[in-house]
């Protein structure tokens, strides 16, 4: 019951944030076609040498095979980049599953909780722009549950840096721009979109965990219920046949007696 409030509650924020990401999806993809602007420095394709992999998972279990979900992504992501990985860990779960693969962990942020803010996302963004920047790594992806509905999330990674335009949005011009500069647009920009991308995906994800929540706890009480009337059953069953046993004893008993 508790899961049910809180997954009503996330899945209204995913809804509300979903018309800001396209609008925002439809502005990168108007400004990145104009001149110059493919040569912006957070949008270059490098020699991919270093990977860093973002992954958002649960501080908490009793979710089902969603936390499991997301660490088989996670490591057939690694096995498919092939290339050396640095892990930043959203989540306990997510954190505990790279300390135990022995996996590169370069960052942890934990207790964001089930109302979490640009502001707190905005550390997280911070440390995969400044990797990046600085050439740590060349390329980010991120990983994380995707909510399609309450009795399905799926796994989902998603290319995070460079940054690729949409290829297309629900969100259309005519867009203006003050200045009328790609570049400076695109340097205030992309990593406010990679801010919201991150954070958008958090809200997916902790829709998706409280509706796995939910599900695994109904069906672990449908369990529990299922096995109290089977062992009530045998209860009754052994104790009639106790019943049954003694009455027959004593019955046995009385004729012997009678006859003897």
């Amino acid at each position: 019951m508790v899961s049910a409030s809180r997954m009503r509650r996330a899945q209204t924020r995913v809804a509300e944030a979903r018309p800001y990401a396209e609008h925002i999806r439809g502005i990168v993809a108007d400004i990145s076609g104009r001149s110059g602007a493919s040569s912006h420095p957070l949008m270059e394709q490098r020699d991919v040498q270093n990977v860093a992999i973002v992954t958002l998972t649960p501080d908490r279990g009793l979710a089902g095979a969603l936390v499991t979900n997301i660490n088989r992504e996670t490591m057939h992501l690694i096995k498919r980049v092939q290339q050396p990985v640095r892990v930043v860990a959203v989540g306990r779960k997510g954190a505990g599953f790279a300390a135990r693969a022995r996996l590169n962990l370069v960052g942890q942020f934990t207790g964001l909780g089930d109302r979490p803010t640009i502001a707190d996302i905005a550390p997280i963004a911070r440390q995969v722009l400044d990797d990046y920047e600085s050439g740590a790594v060349d390329t980010v992806y991120l990983v994380y549950a995707q909510f399609i509905s309450t009795l399905r999330q799926q796994a989902k990674s998603v290319q995070l840096l460079p940054v690729q335009p949409p290829e297309e949005s629900e969100s259309t011009g005519p867009w203006s721009y003050e200045p009328d500069n790609p570049q400076a647009v695109l340097s205030q920009l992309l990593p406010a979109y990679v801010e919201f991308i991150i954070y958008q995906a958090m809200l997916e994800a902790i829709a998706s965990e409280h509706s796995a929540r939910m599900i695994a706890m109904s069906s672990a009480t449908d369990n529990a219920l299922e096995l109290i009337d089977e062992y009530t059953l045998l209860a009754n069953k052994a104790r009639q046949a106790e019943v049954t046993k003694e009455i027959s004893e004593i019955s046995g008993a009385a004729e012997a007696l009678r006859t003897g």
